[in-house]
C-alpha cells in the first residue's frame, strides 16, 4: 500500500481496513471510525515483551529482525489496533555514523564520546546507513504478517533530537551544550543538521520500500525549545526531512512532546499530521492550526492507571473534541509507561469503537 498518498477518497467505508483505515485518516481522508494505536505498544508493561527481554537486551531485538518483528506482531495483535509501529530504537544511525552507544541502567542511552566540536561532526559516517538494514528486514516480516490488515509505521529520530543526545552524551534537563553550538557555532550546527539528514534519508527510503505505509518522526525533545530557537535552528532542516519522506509516497507523522507551543512553526515543516500532547486540549490545538493537517492524540499515558471509568470518560472527551473530523487519529501524548495494566490499553481501543457506536445510534 506504498503509494498511500495516492489513495482514492471514494474508497467506501465499508471497504476499509485497519491500514487503509489508518492511512486515509493521515491524508484527512473520510474513515468509518477513528483508527486507534499507541506510542510503546510493544514494550515493558507486556508480559510477552518481558519474556524476549529475558533473553535479549533491546539492540539484540532491534537488530534481529525476526525479534523486532515479532514483538511488534504481537503487541498489536493483542491490543487489536489499527497500525503496528516497528520495534526499533531512535538511536540506531549512531552507529552506521560512526558514533557508539549503550543503554545504561536507569540512565538510558548514553553516548560515550559526546559530538562537541567540528572535528567530531566531520568525522561522522554518512555513507554506512544501509548497514540499517536490518530495520527495513523486519518491516518487510511485519508488512507480510499483516498485509493491509493493519497500517505499517516506520520512524526515525527527527535531525534536533538526535544531534541532541549526540552532544550531550544521554538525556539532558537544559541541553546546555546543544544550545551552546546552535548559538556559537551555527556553520558546524548546519553541517550536523546536513549529515543526520543524509543518513536519515536513506534509513527511512530503505524502511518504505520494505513496506512502511507511514513514516513517524520523532522530536522528542523539540519542547525544549523556543518558537524562536525552533524555527531559526530546527525548522529548515525537520521540514527537508518531512518533504523528502513526503516525497517517497507516504505521509508523515511529527511527533514531540510538550511542543504546545510550538505547534504553529512544527505546521510549518509540512508534515500531514502533527502529534499532540496531552498539556493541550485537542479540540483547541486543531483549531489554532485551522484544521490544515491531521493531529494524533492526545490521552495522557498516565490515564491508563485509573479506573476504567475515568478512563472511558477522558477517552470520549477527546473523540467529542475531535467531532468527527477527517484526520483524527487516536493515541496517547506519550508513550505507555511501565507496569500499565495491559487491560486498560485494552479497554481504551474498546471505548474508541464503542464511542463510534453510541454516535451512529444515537
Amino acid at each position: 500500500m506504498n503509494d498511500s498518498r495516492q489513495l482514492s477518497p471514494e474508497l467506501s467505508p465499508s471497504a476499509l481496513t485497519g491500514g487503509s483505515r489508518f492511512v486515509r485518516a493521515c491524508l484527512r481522508q473520510p474513515v468509518d471510525r477513528t483508527p486507534v494505536w499507541f506510542l510503546r505498544q510493544a514494550g515493558r508493561y507486556m508480559a510477552e515483551y518481558q519474556q524476549v527481554r529475558r533473553h535479549h537486551s533491546l539492540l539484540e531485538i532491534c537488530k534481529k529482525p525476526e525479534l523486532a518483528a515479532e514483538v511488534t506482531i504481537t503487541a498489536a495483535e493483542k491490543l487489536d489496533v489499527d497500525a503496528a509501529i516497528i520495534f526499533a530504537d531512535l538511536l540506531l544511525p549512531f552507529e552506521c555514523m560512526g558514533l557508539d552507544f549503550e543503554f545504561m541502567a536507569g540512565e538510558g542511552p548514553v553516548v560515550h564520546h559526546p559530538v562537541r566540536t567540528a572535528e567530531d561532526v566531520e568525522r561522522l559516517h554518512t555513507d554506512r546507513a544501509s548497514e540499517l538494514g536490518y530495520v527495513a528486514e523486519a518491516i518487510g516480516r511485519v508488512a507480510s504478517h499483516f498485509s493491509d490488515r493493519l497500517g505499517i509505521i516506520g520512524f526515525c529520530g527527527a535531525p534536533f533530537t538526535l544531534a541532541s543526545y549526540m552532544i550531550e552524551g544521554g538525556s539532558s534537563r537544559n541541553y546546555i551544550h546543544t544550545k551552546s553550538i546552535m548559538y556559537r557555532e551555527p556553520a558546524t550546527w548546519q553541517r550536523l543538521m546536513d549529515k543526520l539528514n543524509a543518513v536519515l534519508r536513506v534509513y527511512v527510503q530503505q524502511q518504505v520500500d520494505a513496506g512502511a505505509d507511514v513514516i513517524q518522526i520523532f522530536d522528542s525533545w523539540a519542547g525544549a525549545l523556543s518558537p524562536t530557537d525552533y524555527r531559526e535552528f530546527v525548522l529548515p532542516a525537520s521540514k527537508q526531512l518531512v518533504r523528502e519522506v513526503q516525497a517517497m509516497g507516504v505521509p508523515v507523522i511529527y511527533f514531540g512532546v510538550d511542543t504546545a507551543t510550538l505547534l504553529p512553526a512544527m505546521r510549518e515543516t509540512g508534515a500531514d499530521v502533527l502529534g499532540l500532547d496531552w498539556r493541550t486540549p485537542l479540540g483547541a490545538a486543531w483549531r489554532d492550526l485551522d484544521y490544515s493537517c491531521a493531529v494524533q492524540g492526545n490521552l495522557d499515558p498516565i490515564t491508563l492507571f485509573a479506573e476504567p471509568e475515568l478512563i472511558r470518560r477522558r477517552v470520549h472527551e477527546i473523540l467529542r473534541e475531535a467531532a468527527g473530523r477527517p484526520g483524527h487519529i487516536f493515541n496517547l501524548g506519550h508513550g505507555i509507561v511501565p507496569n500499565t495494566p495491559v487491560e486498560h490499553v485494552q479497554q481504551v481501543v474498546n471505548f474508541v469503537r464503542e464511542f463510534q457506536t453510541e454516535q451512529q445510534h444515537g
